[in-house]
């Protein structure tokens, strides 16, 4: 079978990207960024809207779940921790169970939310935000560097932009990558190296970037 493309441009930095794995039993071609050496998968395997929005509705995100809840602790005790509350902050991409903001408002804080199809208003656009929050969300970005763009340009001075994604090593192994279960999600298209997230930090005008297995800060 022909390869689609002898290559593609980053959609994170517009770098020459090569042709790094074929996943050849789902018939997925992943490509790796020659300058920041993010993974992201060909654009003719993105799902059409209702296919993926039918993938979300299959997630069992209860905000009353207390496993669920602690999934996102490493982002809600983050916010609790560098923010005084009745600041506001917006969860962008909170799915069908928006727990981040459920959490938080108990404790006083002031959230708007953002889904393109569970919360699709814009409303969220009339305001700035001492913080964002987005979790288990930037690996599903189709433009990840215009999707940055405009997060930063929502925060005001000295806000902070918390994410939790799974994301590689520079110099990840092909085989390494054939083996991680984290591409097998078919609504997962962009996979960051942590020369993409240094990439973000200085191309956006962060100050700073911290990085962990569990939380990523960007902080202005």
């Amino acid at each position: 079978m022909p390869l689609r493309h002898q290559d593609n441009n980053c959609p994170l930095c517009h770098g020459t990207a090569k042709l790094f794995w074929r996943d050849g039993h789902r018939n997925v071609d992943f490509y790796k960024c020659t300058n920041c050496q993010s993974i992201f998968k060909a654009k003719e395997v993105y799902l059409e809207q209702s296919a993926e929005k039918s993938r979300y509705q299959l997630h069992q995100n209860d905000i009353h779940d207390q496993s669920y809840q602690k999934f996102v602790s490493p982002i809600t005790n983050a916010v609790a921790k560098d923010f005084s509350n009745n600041t506001l902050g917006l969860d962008y991409g909170c799915g069908s169970g928006p727990v981040i903001s459920f959490v938080l408002e108990k404790k006083g804080y002031r959230f708007k939310l953002y889904d393109p199809y569970f919360y699709p208003s814009q409303d969220y656009l009339n305001y700035t935000y001492n913080f964002i929050t987005c979790c288990e969300v930037m690996e599903h970005f189709y433009r990840p560097f215009e999707e940055f763009k405009h997060l930063k340009n929502l925060l005001v001075d000295n806000g902070k932009l918390y994410c939790k994604t799974n994301f590689i090593s520079n110099s990840i192994s092909v085989e390494e990558f054939s083996k991680w279960y984290y591409k097998d999600d078919p609504t997962h298209v962009f996979f960051y190296s942590t020369k993409a997230l240094d990439f973000i930090k200085e191309t956006f005008g962060f100050q700073d970037v911290f990085m962990s297995k569990k939380l990523i800060t960007f902080s202005l």
